[in-house]
């Protein structure tokens, strides 16, 4: 592959910026291989010398992730690469943890009590959310780099998130979001024991002027949806259960745990509000979704928290 470059010469733009020089190379072979003997059969002419100070000081990037170990695993089809003007910007947040980055879409963890995205009260007091975090972080590479929201999580909800980094990833994702998603798994610890170890709910869900939703039987009254759950443990008063959407609808795992007698814990509009998480009991586990651009199935899955397993 031919090196890339984002803006030719050595200039820079007014406000100072240098433009990076990329050099891109894919593992082709069907075996994984170490960072540094890749990089040496790739740049068979590059000193090893050089190639151990691209490790030590960032300028080397396996699928969108800083790689500083000389050993680190280049997988089959992964993609190496290699920054000659400056190291790769490093993602560090205490609430947003970065999971996988490529050229056109950012898989995050959220943690809880963060916005996925501003609200008209949120912005005026320029409250940090997770797009707000990942703009910064994005244009930090380069001042016209842009993130798209894409679906959202509610503010108490933690776990996995996919943004889109230009407007064809975006447009994929969401004209398409049904078919694409090929798999969303939440865990949540319920107020309650389930009485059945498996199941399914469905119904229509509306929303009142307060902007809460309910659950109705009738199709006129609201849009469908459908949730499966499973239970994984139950005891002390408690459930440990994972609930997968065959719909996408506004609040419906908190509004269909309701509707089985077991909201979840700690869940101020949905349920009682108390709870010794002192916060809302969901996490989105499983992300598992078909590339926007390659099609490539990409599949990530974020630990549930362990206190969901303490109270069980």
């Amino acid at each position: 592959m031919k090196q890339v470059s984002k803006r030719g010469g050595d200039q820079r733009n007014r406000g100072g910026w240098e433009p990076d020089r990329i050099l891109r190379r894919e593992n082709k072979g069907d075996a994984p291989v170490g960072l540094m003997e890749f990089m040496g059969s790739q740049l068979p002419d590059a000193k090893r010398s050089d190639i151990k100070k691209w490790l030590k000081f960032g300028h080397l990037a396996v699928d969108g992730q800083v790689a500083t170990a000389f050993d680190a695993p280049v997988a089959p089809g992964a993609t190496v690469e290699l920054n000659f003007t400056r190291p790769f910007v490093v993602f560090r947040h205490p609430r947003l943890r970065l999971v996988y980055e490529d050229a056109d879409i950012i898989v995050v963890d959220k943690g809880y009590g963060l916005l996925s995205v501003g609200t008209d009260s949120s912005k005026k007091s320029n409250v940090e959310t997770a797009y707000s975090i990942l703009r910064d972080y994005v244009k930090s590479k380069h001042p016209s780099n842009k993130i798209f929201i894409v679906h959202r999580l509610d503010r108490d909800t933690s776990g996995l998130m996919v943004f889109a980094k230009n407007v064809e990833a975006k447009e994929a994702l969401q004209h398409n979001w049904n078919n694409m998603v090929l798999e969303r798994k939440y865990v949540a610890l319920l107020d309650g024991e389930l009485p059945q170890r498996s199941g399914e709910v469905r119904s229509y869900l509306a929303e009142t002027a307060q902007h809460e939703v309910f659950s109705s039987d009738e199709p006129g009254e609201g849009k469908l949806a459908v949730t499966r759950y499973k239970v994984r443990r139950s005891g002390k008063g408690h459930t440990l259960a994972e609930f997968s959407l065959d719909t996408g609808r506004k609040n419906q795992i908190r509004v269909h745990a309701r509707d089985l007698g077991c909201p979840i814990t700690g869940d101020k509009r949905y349920g009682n509000g108390s709870g010794p998480l002192h916060r809302l009991a969901l996490h989105a586990e499983t992300l598992r979704f078909a590339h926007p651009v390659t099609r490539q199935d990409m599949n990530f899955t974020s630990p549930v928290p362990v206190q969901f397993n303490k109270y069980v």
